[in-house]
């Protein structure tokens, strides 16, 4: 037995194992909880015990049993602690509170046009402490605020880097945590998505995340991991130039992939995604004929990608909902075309996360970093 590991060592990681095993199964008894450890039902009581005083558990029901006295049944307390994420575009605010299981319990959406001014981050804070206290909750339950931009921030998620949408490049955290007595942090957009992606399935592992909404949205991950690079611009594939004479960017150079994989580039004004892909499964020429050139810039710039990094794709964002699966195996056959080597192996994906993937991704991280810490 390794001698530096101590009785307090022991007793956390009991403690820690309780709680995460009743955290990955609906319900479970305590002799079950006994046996799938191994540990003693003396051992797994003090910390039942514990976990319940701290209110993290609860008992819910009784198993049934044919002989004695039915099994109490454990089950932990999904709103023990809670998460906010908040989405800031042009012309909305979507504020929503995450559960310690990733499920969104509230929402709501406030009609405001951004503006870089204290009057603007004081309203928005405003709103999102108006919100919480809607909740019935107290300020030791809220782990923190996620502000989700279309930007790119600082590592540390006190600065957009990079904000050339809505001109806010350099603003820092402090706009909306002088006002909210919570952590607070921004998150990339794009990455909140891929964020949630990890979230709700298990077999990612490494994979190239492409946000295709407004406007494009890249992230690379690594080992179940948002790998942000040195200078938090690793994955911002949008602005990777696809034709140096292209339509200009809001980056201000030309041709980037944004210009011709964005729904911005996709619709014209005034037309949305829902009348669009109406028209394309109804076959009329002129909407498919669009879908195909769509499909064919976007293999070009996945094709490229994917020889740099030979990872699964995921798809994501608006689109994401109304891809079938004979768009994708169209999108594969383009990509085949254009490799050196081509292969029979599907490697692109339509995203499962839900609609509201970004600000849900960008309240998960603090409950991530709850749960590691049990």
């Amino acid at each position: 037995m390794d001698q530096s590991i101590t009785f307090k060592d022991i007793k956390k990681n009991n403690y820690s194992s309780i709680y995460h095993l009743i955290y990955q199964n609906e319900k479970l008894s305590k002799q079950e909880i006994a046996n799938q450890l191994h540990l003693s039902l003396p051992t797994v009581t003090q910390n039942l015990v514990r976990l319940e005083g701290e209110n993290l558990i609860k008992k819910s029901g009784h198993f049934e049993s044919s002989v004695g006295r039915r099994a109490t049944a454990y089950a932990i307390c999904p709103q023990a602690r809670i998460s906010i994420g908040v989405e800031i575009l042009k012309k909305t605010v979507r504020i929503l509170a995450v559960d310690l299981l990733g499920v969104v319990f509230q929402q709501m959406e406030l009609a405001l046009w951004y503006s870089n001014e204290d009057s603007y981050y004081k309203k928005v804070s405003e709103a999102v402490q108006s919100f919480i206290s809607s909740l019935d909750v107290i300020d030791e339950q809220v782990l923190g605020i996620g502000f989700a931009v279309q930007g790119l921030t600082s590592n540390d998620g006190q600065r957009i880097t990079y904000g050339k949408i809505l001109n806010w490049t350099g603003v820092e955290i402090d706009v909306f945590s002088k006002h909210l007595n919570y952590p607070c942090r921004f998150v990339h957009d794009a990455k909140c998505a891929a964020t949630t992606e990890l979230w709700v399935r298990k077999d990612i592992g490494d994979a190239v995340y492409l946000s295709i909404g407004t406007h494009l949205g890249g992230a690379i991950i690594i080992n179940d991991q948002i790998y942000m690079g040195k200078e938090g611009h690793s994955g911002t594939v949008e602005h990777m130039t696809i034709d140096p004479n292209g339509s200009p960017c809001y980056c201000g150079k030309k041709g980037c992939m944004e210009t011709v994989s964005s729904v911005s580039a996709l619709l014209k004004e005034d037309e949305s995604l829902d009348f669009f892909f109406q028209q394309v499964r109804s076959g009329v020429s002129s909407y498919v004929e669009r879908w195909n050139s769509f499909l064919e810039n976007l293999a070009f710039s996945i094709n490229n990608i994917h020889l740099v990094i030979n990872r699964d794709f995921i798809l994501g964002g608006h689109i994401s909902p109304f891809l079938e699966v004979k768009d994708m195996e169209i999108l594969h056959k383009k990509v085949y075309e254009k490799t050196a080597f081509p292969s029979n192996e599907p490697f692109i994906f339509i995203s499962r996360s839900p609609e509201n993937g970004v600000p849900v991704g960008a309240a998960i991280p603090f409950i991530q970093t709850f749960l590691n810490a049990i």
